[in-house]
């Protein structure tokens, strides 16, 4: 059955809206009724009754129409705002200002002193009304909605009193929220008995637990823009210790833009790790990429997925998104279009180890810049196949410099790893030799390449806090490797924009090392994850240390001893000095590789070795051995290196 509606596609009135039609006619009779009676204190007599009938007839008709033209047609009491006060106000002065003439036209007799007093009589009663009407609207909802839930609100900051406007004001809860008091952090104690919108000070974080108690606080929202990541596991676990509901506010600037109601939501693990927000050159960015055709490689995985997020929003022409998983590159070509960019989104299907295809894909669209974000990263699974990791690391990375190289690209940023600094796995061994591939093509190239080091991002598909989720959704146990085992960490986003950055601070051959923080222990991580899952280790789930794995190491680093790391533009980005190959081996290297493809594991590692010397092989290799009549010693191999 179709939807009936009126000519001209317009939306009838509600039954509410229709109401309040009637009580603001009605306000405005009423306003006209006691003008004369003030203006003649209370006596009217024949002469007055009809003057005061023609002012009726004239006045209300008028300002009513001016009010609802104001109001786009329609009338509602769901809020009084300082916009809904001015279009009151302004309604009703068009409205005397448009009466006053057709009143002298047709000669109605209206003293003056009746336009002003109604027009001050007029305003009050619409104000007090539609104020009165929220009021009582509120009273019922918040009756409906049962008990209030008391909010104690953590950290103070020039947008305190916004955030409480927003949790006093928004009608878009489910439940019925009181604020109760603000605490400091224990460096602004000077604030306590102090109050901000009516809302006092009660303490510092210091002494949380206890206000908790004496408040009978059910939750606590944190601003999370006041405190480190440390400071938000340390008042998240008091807050568990207390059985009261931790929460994490919404950016400020994001509430204040209107843009979204007040909506608390749980404390995540992103929240704990404290990263914060990374600023870039945002004009520099786009004066970079607009117009540009940018190739994405691994488009479909958690880096490269967001770099093409990133990437869209500089206006590129073209974005070729490069991976060879049909499905994931479906979803993210789906997203990308759905984002409603200018951007053309090219989706290209193609096996970067395959140096034809790879040809082909740079031949047809010609890219300008090329983010390498495809490789393997699962350590173990490299372990037990290094042959394919050598064919999907290096060999590939070395496939897409050369046509790079070939196709005149502006600029080529391939994606590295902590791994590979001192690797002691077969990964970050590949990732090292590939690093040293990129240097050795842009000595040769116009091509401006560049490499991106950095540590471990969060939420990416397969990584720690995915792994741990689901364990804890099991039951558990939680197992990780090592109970002093440490990693950095940041937040895709983070990492995304920073190597972006990046792509425009280079001028060919640098390794950028990007700022990851401080590393975080695994066992801190996991005990951090069971604690905002409402859960307690040893009483509801178990942690299971089981032994580091092949080529896993207790701790990662960003550089050796050996780089000198420089600064750069950006305070979070940073240049190292690194050792490289000489120009004249990269045909020998490559065809090392490729000899070793389908060898034993054990001469895979020993090449390896021989390429970056700081790779120690695993004990049971016996190196001389390995290579012995197989693919020659290590003098055999001619590689110069230069400082």
């Amino acid at each position: 059955m179709t939807e009936k509606r009126p000519l001209g596609g317009l939306r009838l009135p509600s039954t509410r809206d229709m109401a309040w039609n009637m009580v603001q006619l009605g306000s405005l009779a009423l306003a006209v009724a006691l003008a004369f009676v003030i203006r003649f204190e209370g006596i009217l007599d024949t002469q007055n009754i009809d003057s005061m009938c023609s002012c009726l007839g004239i006045l209300v008709p008028v300002q009513f129409f001016m009010l609802l033209a104001i109001a786009g047609g329609r009338s509602s009491i769901r809020g009084l705002t300082l916009r809904d006060l001015w279009q009151i106000i302004f309604g009703i002065t068009m409205g005397l200002a448009v009466a006053a003439p057709v009143a002298i036209i047709t000669q109605a007799s209206i003293p003056r002193s009746i336009w002003v007093i109604d027009w001050f009589i007029a305003i009050s009663l619409l104000g007090g009304l539609r104020g009165a009407a929220c009021e009582v609207g509120d009273f019922i909802r918040r009756r409906s909605l049962g008990p209030a839930s008391r909010i104690l609100i953590v950290g103070t900051c020039p947008s305190s009193e916004a955030v409480v406007r927003a949790i006093q004001s928004d009608n878009s809860q489910k439940e019925h929220r009181v604020v109760v008091g603000m605490i400091a952090k224990q460096q602004d104690r000077n604030l306590v008995g102090r109050s901000t919108s009516g809302i006092s000070v009660l303490g510092t974080t210091k002494n949380i637990n206890r206000i908790i108690d004496t408040h009978r606080i059910d939750e606590v929202m944190l601003l999370s823009q006041t405190f480190l990541g440390s400071e938000v596991a340390e008042l998240q676990k008091q807050c568990a210790e207390t059985g009261c509901t931790a929460t994490i506010i919404p950016a400020i600037h994001t509430l204040l833009s209107g843009k979204v109601h007040m909506q608390p939501r749980p404390i995540d693990i992103a929240d704990l790790l404290g990263r914060q927000a990374v600023d870039t050159d945002t004009d520099g960015l786009t004066r970079w990429l607009c117009n540009k055709t940018i190739l994405v490689t691994g488009a479909s995985g958690s880096i490269g997925s967001e770099l093409c997020r990133q990437l869209i929003k500089h206006g590129p022409q073209e974005l070729v998104v490069l991976d060879r998983s049909e499905t994931g590159l479906f979803w993210v070509e789906r997203e990308l279009n759905d984002a409603h960019s200018s951007t053309t989104i090219i989706p290209s299907i193609t096996d970067i180890t395959d140096a034809d295809r790879v040809s082909h894909v740079f031949t047809e669209y010609r890219p300008d810049i090329v983010f390498h974000a495809a490789a393997y990263k699962h350590v173990p699974l490299m372990e037990q196949h290094p042959g394919e990791a050598i064919k999907n690391i290096p060999l590939a990375t070395s496939i897409l410099a050369r046509a790079a190289d070939k196709h005149d690209v502006e600029t080529f940023v391939m994606i590295s790893t902590d791994k590979a600094v001192n690797p002691t796995s077969v990964m970050g061994c590949c990732k090292r030799v590939a690093e040293m591939l990129v240097q050795l093509i842009a000595d040769e190239s116009k091509t401006q390449f560049s490499t991106v080091r950095f540590g471990n991002v969060l939420n990416s598909a397969g990584s720690v806090v995915p792994v741990f989720r689901e364990q804890i959704l099991r039951g558990g146990p939680i197992t990780v490797t090592h109970p002093d085992i440490e990693r950095y960490f940041m937040t895709i986003p983070e990492a995304a924009r920073l190597v972006i950055q990046a792509g425009l601070l280079g001028n060919g051959g640098e390794v950028f090392v990007l700022d990851m923080g401080e590393p975080i222990r695994i066992a801190d991580l996991a005990h951090d994850m069971v604690r905002l899952s409402n859960l307690e280790v040893g009483r509801d789930i178990e942690i299971r240390y089981t032994g580091l794995r092949p080529g896993e190491k207790l701790y990662e680093e960003l550089f050796t001893e050996h780089e000198k790391l420089r600064d750069t533009a950006h305070p979070k980005i940073h240049s190292a000095e690194i050792k490289a190959v000489g120009v004249e081996n990269t045909d020998v290297v490559i065809e090392q590789l490729t000899t070793v493809l389908h060898r034993p594991a054990d001469e895979v590692r020993v090449l390896l070795h021989q390429l970056v010397p700081e790779y120690m092989l695993p004990k049971k290799v016996d190196a001389a051995e390995a290579i012995a009549g197989q693919i020659g010693t290590p003098q055999e191999i001619p590689l110069k290196r230069s400082a």
